[in-house]
């Protein structure tokens, strides 16, 4: 079963990343100014997984795939680690939706 880790990063801002069983990254957080707002990003995580038209799937500049997960309000939740093509981005969608729901909450 995947796991969020909750952490500080460098600034002292908290954040979290969703991991999957084999200890790869699928999912990471953008900042939060509190633990508490943290904590919410997860919960809204576990609420929009399931959608997949919250998967806002993208292209970078350099070719490489990757995924953002938004909230209803569109305001982005998650983004996912870099795929060398579109079939990986499905592959970690599907792994988000089956780990999100139930991953246990940890700190790193």
């Amino acid at each position: 079963m995947g796991k969020f880790e909750t952490y500080k990063d460098s600034s002292g801002q908290h954040r979290f990343r969703l991991k999957a069983a084999n200890g790869q990254n699928i999912l990471a957080s953008e900042a939060y100014t509190s633990k508490a707002g943290c904590l919410n990003g997860i919960e809204s995580v576990r609420e929009n997984s399931q959608i997949d038209s919250r998967y806002d799937r993208k292209k970078s500049s350099n070719g490489k795939h990757y995924f953002n997960l938004k909230a209803s309000n569109g305001q982005v939740i998650g983004t996912s680690e870099i795929y060398e093509g579109s079939s990986g981005v499905e592959t970690g969608i599907k792994s988000v939706m089956n780990n999100a729901p139930k991953a246990p909450v940890v700190e790193a």
